[in-house]
């Protein structure tokens, strides 16, 4: 998205990259310098009462700057990528009328990508062929179905997370109706994001400092009151609700359930975050308009380098 005919399109920021980087520190930066608005792109944050868990922006964060695309459904509501595009776009829209600078912020590859570039037609649902793979799931568990889409579709199952079987059966459903993986139908037919000149970051801390930040992170969500959150969710919407299969929700649920002491939680959430970031690093690598800054986004030569870029994109767009 850029070239001569686009220099006088709205400027459009993205702030990509790992779980616990600093996407909101940095976002937050920007958008008081530049006069922004920030577009969440998560895929937990869009679900209301799911705050501990998802790492929201804080109430104060949120008085800081106008922030848009969180709390959109309930746990027991499906939000697909194609849902969360059409609320991002129009948020974009309304920030680009109100004559400030939309950065959108978050680590959910497949949103981004929606917003962006557009998603293809899927197959219509099988409802037969789900109930076949919820069976299967049922009596094999969640990682046979992951190693399923392995075969089928193996760039697929990178991105999504051996434990999240509604994705899971998605997706497997998507490719078997198709006959032809995901991944190679979302490269067909989209509707890309017009209007607009883009210019992505995406954070790259270190690996062990990352890695040291999310084990951090992650227990701290359990000191915050992440199993009473959960708790609360669970008698408001039922143990079956798919979005208490996300990361920190589902340890928490098994530690509700007896299934898991408290330590073990804690660690399996460290562990699988610090998966979710290798494949959060792999899908922002394939992403070829990348500008990648090496380190956290509360780093002060980060915030430097990202608003010095960010002045000069905003600038040249003729805003």
């Amino acid at each position: 998205m850029s070239g001569p005919e686009q220099t006088h399109q709205t400027p459009l920021l993205v702030v990509a990259g790992p779980t616990a980087s600093g996407k909101t520190a940095l976002s937050l930066a920007l958008a008081e310098q530049i006069g922004g608005e920030i577009v969440s792109c998560d895929s937990v944050a869009v679900y209301r009462l799911m705050d501990i868990g998802s790492a929201k922006p804080t109430l104060e964060e949120r008085a800081r700057v106008p922030q848009h695309c969180l709390d959109l459904y309930w746990p027991n509501e499906a939000c697909t990528a194609g849902d969360y595009a059409r609320h991002a776009r129009a948020a974009i829209a309304g920030i680009r009328d109100r004559g400030r600078v939309p950065i959108v912020a978050g680590g959910t590859g497949l949103y981004l990508r929606a917003l962006l570039q557009g998603l293809a037609p899927a197959p219509p649902r099988d409802e037969a062929l789900r109930e076949r793979l919820r069976q299967l799931a049922a009596k094999h568990g969640s990682p046979w179905l992951h190693r399923l889409l392995q075969r089928l579709d193996k760039q697929a199952a990178q991105v999504i997370h051996a434990n999240d079987t509604p994705k899971l059966i998605r997706s497997i459903e998507v490719t078997l109706a198709a006959r032809q993986p995901q991944t190679e139908q979302w490269q067909a037919g989209r509707d890309a994001l017009q209007g607009y000149r883009v210019m992505q970051f995406a954070l790259g801390p270190p690996r062990e400092a990352l890695y040291a930040r999310i084990n951090q992170r992650a227990a701290a969500m359990f000191d915050r009151g992440l199993i009473e959150e959960t708790e609360s969710l669970r008698l408001r919407f039922g143990d079956g609700c798919r979005a208490l299969t996300s990361l920190g929700y589902a340890q928490a649920m098994a530690v509700l359930r007896g299934a898991l002491t408290l330590e073990a939680a804690i660690s399996a959430a460290q562990q699988g975050h610090r998966n979710y970031a290798k494949r959060q690093l792999t899908w922002f690598r394939r992403e070829p308009e990348m500008h990648w800054l090496a380190g956290f986004g509360d780093d002060r030569v980060v915030l430097k380098e990202a608003l010095r870029l960010a002045q000069k994109y905003v600038v040249a767009t003729g805003v």
